[in-house]
């Protein structure tokens, strides 16, 4: 790329920004931590099993409402709303005729290094890196026309519930035959020893552990989740390339004139994706790495299923939420924090590592499952007053300005103008 070329790329000023894509951020983040606290008070693993057995009382009613309202929700909606911001730069490149992909690869590689310093040095349960990764492969789908998008994202989102099916069927008829049940057992009963490893690892380094046996833990911990990227990398994507379909279509910035898809995403994708994972929670609430059979399979399929149902129609229902004017003020008051996503949602990782971990206050499976929940509505509202403060000062925040800085080549002006 020339240096002339560099120099004529800059991010989305705010009055080219689509004001609905901050406020959903902003959403999306309170859900985020929602999901995320379980794995900063207690074990990653634990928090990627679904329902924790072992509680009672509110405890337990509060684990199973998390599972069934909010986890898979929220990292799907961010996924969809990376692809509308990938659609956004990808059709602004376009009408100015600047170069695209120089700039996008960069941008990809800096959210990478974020990503990877966050899941080395603060919190393992990282998504970034997950994004950055599969975010690459959204260049070869640019060409891709409109109509397609659609198809194509529900194709790529449903490939890891066909994995996972056939791999259940697999489980299943291997119980039929004796030899082949006692190597499946042996095998899942292995797995089972490992996760349970695992997770007796993080007690250790994230409840007393220095700082560097924490990173330590951590390193083994992001191998882990990097493992799941054939699965998770898949469902990313496919919210991926259906963001981006809601910014090629114009859905997203002008929903006023798609009406009839936004009212089926609010009384027909909701209801159903919440009685696909009211199913799934009555078929097995809890994944035990142990057992893995015909039933498990169903239930992860009707979990990814109602998960991406449910967060298309909490994307509904805040779109109309915009569309009336008492809504309106009140979900505009998310718009700051959604616009310094990056920078809160790794600040929720810092407050939270410090409070729970060793290293810090030492909280570490302290804090009642249920007693988690105000605890986030507090962080978060501390978040969104911080948002607006600091938003009155400066144009972006300061990993956003981070990244835009080294995305563009170039330090980017930091003072808000008035």
């Amino acid at each position: 790329m020339e240096p002339s070329q560099i120099q004529n790329l800059s991010p989305i000023a705010p009055a080219e920004r689509i004001g609905t894509l901050d406020v959903l951020r902003g959403f999306a983040l309170l859900g985020i931590l929602l999901m995320n606290i379980e794995g900063f008070a207690g074990t990653l693993v634990g928090a990627l099993t679904g329902l924790d057995p072992t509680l009672t009382g509110a405890d337990r009613w509060v684990d199973a409402a998390i599972y069934v309202l909010i986890q898979g929700k929220f990292y799907t909606l961010f996924s969809l709303l990376f692809g509308m911001g990938f659609a956004v730069m990808s059709q602004r490149a376009e009408a100015t005729k600047r170069p695209f992909a120089g700039m996008y690869w960069r941008r990809g590689l800096v959210l990478l290094g974020i990503g990877l310093m966050h899941a080395l040095l603060i919190w393992a349960g990282d998504i970034l890196v997950t994004y950055a990764l599969v975010s690459f492969l959204l260049l070869a789908f640019r060409p891709t026309p409109q109509k397609w998008l659609p198809w194509l994202a529900a194709g790529v989102y449903l490939l890891p519930v066909a994995f996972m099916g056939a791999l259940g069927l697999l489980g299943t008829l291997m119980q039929l035959e004796p030899t082949a049940a006692a190597e499946w057992s042996k095998s899942m009963a292995e797995l089972g020893g490992q996760m349970e490893a695992l997770r007796e690892g993080e007690r250790q380094a994230y409840s007393v552990g220095t700082f560097l046996q924490a990173t330590v833990q951590r390193v083994e911990d992001t191998g882990f989740m990097l493992g799941n990227l054939p699965v998770m990398g898949f469902s990313v994507l496919g919210m991926f390339l259906l963001g981006s379909w809601f910014v090629k279509s114009g859905a997203i910035a002008r929903p006023e004139q798609h009406s009839p898809l936004f009212l089926r995403l609010r009384w027909l994708a909701l209801p159903v994706g919440l009685v696909a994972m009211l199913g799934a929670y009555a078929l097995e609430p809890t994944m035990d790495f142990v057992t893995f059979n015909i039933a498990t399979a169903t239930a992860f399929a009707l979990n990814a299923f109602g998960s991406a149902l449910m967060c298309l129609g909490y994307m509904a229902w805040i779109v109309r939420g915009l569309q009336s004017p008492p809504w309106k003020r009140l979900l505009q008051g998310l718009a700051p924090a959604g616009r310094m996503a990056l920078s809160n949602y790794l600040l929720q990782s810092l407050v939270c590592t410090w409070i729970f971990y060793g290293y810090g206050l030492g909280y570490f499976e302290r804090l009642p499952r249920a007693w988690q929940v105000p605890f986030v509505v507090v962080l978060f509202a501390a978040q969104v007053l911080l948002s607006h403060a600091w938003l009155r000062r400066y144009r972006f925040g300061p990993m956003e300005w981070l990244w835009r800085s080294l995305t563009y080549l170039k330090l980017q002006p930091m003072r808000a103008t008035r």
